[in-house]
């Protein structure tokens, strides 16, 4: 989507400046959409701006320029007058309008989509490629003018349209589609609002030079995977046999902390059906055991005290693994030169999970009934697994689909390999990994937005001693009951 990050977190979690990302040689570059309400990405970074985040595809090779602000303005304003010149809804049964947002050349699988649709049904999707500063605030001013496209990747949805949506039931529910369901965006009447162009999900990633050395063995298969409690055990292993500095440095983000509760059978801050958030045993357990991690030996303390960068300590070799997610591989396959790296199954203890988030969410807009029923077709299309595959392939995407084998550009092995663990393990991922990413939806559409989620902070001071963890729970479903709650 329009996927995440603009943070400090961020940044630490991947060992750059925010919105940098480096694709692997000869590989096309996935597209970013723009920020939307205020909401927090895969990567449990909270998006600034009149929303949520901005695109996890601009993230990975896409380098955002520092210029001067009357610049900027300038800029803005001229690209927004062209796309408005040359855009807006109204579309036939033989022409559509369809938006993205991305850096330029980040667009080629969505091109190459159009262009096979038009040459396979003479329909013409013409693609509007709108700058992402400005995106959210056009489809905003869209709606009030009764111009939207036909067709959008959106970041995220938004109460002033989310009423003129199409419902995607009937694509989403195919069985020949093989969508997972736990990460399409639907209303409380069972409405499919929107179907994720893409998907992203936490992972492990180990210094595989370092367990060889050490003669510790890994799995390789999601079907035979680890405990977290067999994992610190070999990490701790291999930390202590090659004298590296940490056994694990894990991203300062809630959505990473989510993931291992999930793991550990734990719901971190959950709702219930009065809107009521409370964390369960499981999560208390859990939670405990991952601020004791905190030791500088098993994990450094800097980290989540004082937002020390976990990707470039991974990235040093002197780490023995990194708690992450699929958004590192690109930038891995270009950057890792002095050791062997590999992406390995996630814990179970005992459940399977992550956390997964959409990368983009796709929508039909519902403008005339010609171009309505056109779009719906069109994205009928787009979801027949033969066609989404090229999508995926050819933008770098990690499929919402089940049972397709993307060909993926990487030159590296361990990227390859890496995006091939990810997508056999995500079919096998329980529910709740999509619980946050569906909550977000909801709350957007009730008016409401995690505006800080307060995770970091109360962790950050257990760790340092200044409270203990299940206080700073305590403290976290406050904040959540205050910004979302009810």
């Amino acid at each position: 989507m329009a996927g995440d990050p603009t943070r400090q977190g961020e940044a630490a979690g991947r060992g750059r400046a925010p919105g940098k990302r480096n694709p692997p040689h000869h590989a096309p570059v996935p597209p970013r959409l723009a920020p939307c309400f205020f909401r927090y990405d895969e990567k449990g970074l909270k998006m600034t701006s009149l929303g949520v985040r901005r695109s996890r595809r601009l993230g990975r090779g896409g380098i955002r320029r520092v210029v001067p602000l009357a610049a900027v303005a300038t800029a803005g304003a001229l690209l927004l007058t062209a796309c408005g010149s040359e855009s807006g809804s109204g579309g036939t049964s033989k022409s559509l309008t369809f938006w993205i947002s991305t850096v330029p050349g980040q667009d080629a699988g969505w091109k190459k989509m159009v262009a096979q649709y038009k040459k396979e049904t003479g329909v013409k999707v013409k693609l509007v490629n709108i700058p992402y500063e400005g995106y959210t605030t056009k489809l905003h001013n869209a709606a009030q003018a009764n111009s939207l496209p036909d067709v959008a990747a959106v970041p995220a949805l938004d109460p002033i349209w989310s009423n003129k949506l199409i419902d995607l039931s009937d694509i989403a529910n195919k069985k020949s589609n093989k969508i997972n369901a736990n990460f399409v965006a639907k209303d409380s009447s069972g409405k499919v609002l929107s179907i994720p162009s893409d998907i992203t999900a936490s992972g492990m990633f180990i210094n595989k030079s370092l367990f060889e050395k050490a003669g510790v063995s890994f799995p390789t298969s999601p079907e035979k995977t680890w405990t977290w409690t067999e994992f610190i055990k070999a990490a701790n292993t291999v930390r202590e046999k090659t004298g590296a500095k940490y056994s694990l440095t894990f991203d300062q983000s809630p959505s990473r902390l989510r993931a291992m509760v999930y793991e550990m059978g734990g719901k971190y801050v959950h709702a219930d059906s009065s809107g009521k958030f409370s964390v369960d045993a499981a999560t208390k357990k859990a939670v405990n055991t991952f601020v004791g991690w905190n030791d500088d030996k098993t994990m450094p303390k800097s980290v989540w005290t004082s937002g020390a960068d976990p990707s470039a300590m991974f990235q040093s070799g002197d780490v023995v693994a990194y708690w992450s997610g699929v958004w590192q591989v690109a930038a891995f396959a270009d950057s890792i030169k002095k050791f062997e790296w590999a992406s390995v199954p996630t814990p179970a203890q005992p459940v399977q999970a992550s956390d997964v988030n959409s990368g983009g969410m796709t929508v039909g807009f519902n403008n005339n009934a010609d171009a309505a029923a056109a779009a719906k077709k069109f994205l009928s299309w787009l979801y027949e697994p033969a066609h989404y595959q090229v999508l995926c392939e050819t933008s770098g995407f990690l499929p919402v689909e089940s049972g397709l084998n993307p060909k993926y550009p990487f030159k590296s092995e361990a990227a390859q390999a890496a995006f091939k663990l990810y997508n056999e393990s995500i079919p096998l991922y329980a529910p709740i990994s999509g619980y946050f990413n569906t909550a977000q939806t909801n709350w957007v559409l009730k008016g409401k937005s995690l505006t800080e989620d307060p995770t970091k902070t109360e962790l950050g001071k257990a760790i340092n001693g200044q409270q203990s963890a299940d206080k700073a729970l305590d403290n976290i479903v406050a904040g959540y009951n205050q910004q979302v709650g009810g």
